[in-house]
């Protein structure tokens, strides 16, 4: 039977999906999303440095050293060489860790068709430059349209092909507002869009980037609350709070507040907030219960990008003078030295303030040192 629309939906443009695409990057997300490509029917490309990887992804169809277990679309191809990956790719998407974003889109310049859109699929803010993902890449690739993919999604579930949603951002132009149908951001939605994962498309590529570099940060201050042997209404209370931070700090920097409610934010920071398969939320589990931090993931040197973020995210924030109590708290642990009970005692002990700001007003907390001293004490 032929899909209708939903009542009071508008019609829909028939957006055109790209021919060809490469993805750059094959660990655990990048097959993922290499996976969801080549099943929607787009002829893709993955590259990988590990040629063991490439060679499992080819031969097995599997990419055991990531996603072990998990079936990937035979018509999915891995290459080691960059030119051969990105050859007449018609779209290109990096899929890195944040601190290998700036040398791996320098490759890319090297060897991308011209003119090719590039959608960066890293979460995070540069450290040395405060600039975004993005931009980071922008100031590697040139004259390429760059945006991004965000939000709620663990490779394992996308690859494994669970209802999955995500959205693409990418700037709007002139000629794309007069023929959205033919922006990177709708050609690279549907080029993504499966039976089981659902594409959606943003013109806020702050908003949903400070969504995604903010949500780690959070995720780690749940997962020390959580170690520390607290539960539901501590995790409630420091998603939204750390929401509200999220939203501040996107706002500041020109993005959308009704963005960070989207799946890039409210959406992405529940999933990485409630689940110890993030790593982000692993980590502050096992420093909340006490685990020394070069002891966490029974010694592996394991990347957390929230732990990177917590700096990185703070120093932007000072930069441009937005209070954001949770990332600072999260900061002060993991790069100050600070005690973890004493720094969220002091956190709920901060002045008692109105939730919608617009009230502008505070008053002083009413405990005392005992009191936050006794609290200090049942976090630790």
């Amino acid at each position: 039977m032929k899909h209708q629309p939903v009542s009071g939906t508008p019609c829909p443009f028939p957006a055109r999906p790209y021919a060809r695409a490469a993805v750059i990057g094959a660990g655990s997300w990048g097959t993922a999303l290499a996976a969801t490509l080549a099943r929607a029917g787009v002829k893709t490309c993955i590259w990988g440095r590990d040629s063991a990887v490439v060679d499992a992804i080819n031969t097995r169809h599997e990419n055991t050293a990531y996603l072990p277990g998990v079936a990937l679309p035979g018509k999915l191809r891995a290459a080691r060489s960059m030119s051969d990956a990105l050859e007449q790719a018609q779209v290109i998407l990096i899929v890195v860790p944040s601190r290998s974003i700036r040398n791996v889109a320098r490759q890319v310049a090297e060897y991308a068709p011209a003119g090719v859109p590039v959608a960066i699929c890293a979460k995070g803010i540069e450290a040395e430059t405060g600039l975004l993902m993005t931009q980071v890449a922008e100031e590697e690739l040139g004259e390429h349209p760059t945006g991004c993919v965000s939000g709620p999604t663990f490779a394992r579930e996308t690859a494994l092909g669970h209802p999955t949603a995500a959205t693409v951002a990418f700037p709007f132009t002139y000629a794309d507002r007069l023929r959205p149908d033919e922006s990177p951001a709708a050609r690279l939605a549907v080029s993504l869009t499966t039976e089981s994962f659902r594409a959606y498309v943003s013109d806020d590529l702050v908003g949903v980037e400070i969504g995604g570099a903010v949500k780690n940060v959070v995720a780690i201050a749940c997962g020390m609350m959580t170690g520390a042997g607290f539960a539901e209404n501590t995790r409630a209370a420091l998603i939204t709070r750390g929401l509200d931070e999220m939203k501040c700090l996107a706002e500041a920097l020109g993005g959308r507040r009704e963005t960070v409610t989207g799946l890039s934010g409210i959406g992405d920071l529940s999933l990485t907030c409630s689940s110890a398969t993030s790593r982000n939320m692993a980590l502050g589990q096992q420093l909340g219960q006490g685990t020394p931090r070069d002891a966490c993931f029974d010694g592996r040197p394991v990347v957390v990008e929230g732990e990177l973020n917590a700096r990185s995210v703070t120093d932007l924030a000072r930069r441009v003078g937005v209070s954001m109590p949770i990332c600072e708290t999260v900061r002060d642990i993991l790069h100050e030295g600070a005690d973890l009970g004493m720094a969220f005692a002091s956190l709920w002990a901060r002045p008692i303030e109105a939730e919608p700001r617009a009230m502008d007003v505070a008053f002083s907390h009413p405990a005392s040192d005992h009191d936050i001293s006794t609290l200090a004490e049942r976090i630790s």
